[in-house]
C-alpha cells in the first residue's frame, strides 16, 4: 500500500504541465498523509488543473460516517469492485510526488523506507477521484521493491500522462501493460510515522 509521501514544489513541478493552478503553491510537504488536501491534477475539457484533493475516498456503500476513507485502490480488482469500477472509467486523476514510504517488517518492528525514482525525475502516481476526494493505485510490487514491501503504487512517466488521463482509453487496462519505472530507496527514521513532523529530515537516509 501507499499510505505516506512527500511532495516539494508542486507548482513549478507541473507548470509546464498544467493549464492552471488552483489554491495550490509552492509549498512543501514532507511527511502527505491521509485526510490531508493535497494537489491532485485533473483532467477538464479545457485543460488540466492542479488542485487540492483530501486523500481517501468515503466508499459509494458507507452508510456510518465512521467508515474509513480508502486511500488505496488495487489495480487487480479496480475495474470489479463498485467502489472503484465507475471512477477508474471517468475520474482519473495523477498525484504529483517527489517520493513516498512504505515499512518493511523486521523483529525488531516497522522500519520506514523513502522510495523514488532512480533516475530523481517527478513521481506521477495514478489515481481516480470522486467530488473532493481521492485514492492513490497500487499493484504488486516489482522485484526491488518487493524485499520492502509487497505492494507499490503505479507510476506513471511524465511522457504518458495524457494516455492514461484519456477517458476514451480502458484505464484498466493501460495501467496492467505499463512497465514501472527503476525505484530507489534507503531507510529513514521513524519520525515520519508520526504525522505532526514534517521536514526535510524524514527523507534523509538513517
Amino acid at each position: 500500500m501507499c499510505g505516506r509521501y512527500a511532495i516539494t514544489k508542486p507548482f513549478s513541478k507541473t507548470e509546464k504541465i498544467v493549464k492552471k493552478a488552483i489554491g495550490v503553491e509552492n509549498e512543501d510537504n514532507y511527511n502527505a498523509h491521509p485526510q490531508q488536501k493535497l494537489p491532485v491534477i485533473k483532467q477538464y475539457v479545457n485543460g488540466k488543473m492542479l488542485e487540492k484533493l483530501e486523500w481517501g475516498l468515503t466508499p459509494s456503500w458507507a452508510k456510518e460516517k465512521n467508515i474509513r476513507s480508502l486511500i488505496n485502490g488495487r489495480l487487480e480488482t479496480l475495474g470489479e469492485k463498485i467502489s472503484f469500477k465507475n471512477l477508474i472509467k471517468s475520474y482519473r486523476c495523477l498525484i504529483v510526488a517527489d517520493g513516498y514510504y512504505e515499512w518493511k517488517r523486521e523483529k525488531s518492528g516497522k522500519i520506514p523506507h523513502y522510495f523514488e525514482r532512480q533516475d530523481d525525475k517527478t513521481i506521477f502516481f495514478a489515481g481516480i477521484y470522486k467530488a473532493k476526494q481521492f485514492c492513490i493505485v497500487t499493484r504488486e510490487a516489482t522485484s526491488n521493491v518487493g524485499d520492502i514491501h509487497d505492494r507499490q503504487p503505479v507510476i506513471i512517466n511524465k511522457k504518458d500522462l495524457n494516455d492514461y488521463l484519456n477517458l476514451k482509453s480502458d484505464g484498466v487496462d493501460f495501467l496492467n501493460s505499463y512497465e514501472a519505472p527503476v525505484l530507489k530507496f534507503h531507510p529513514v527514521s521513524k519520525d515520519v510515522n508520526i504525522p505532526t513532523n514534517n521536514n526535510e529530515n524524514l527523507i534523509l537516509p538513517k
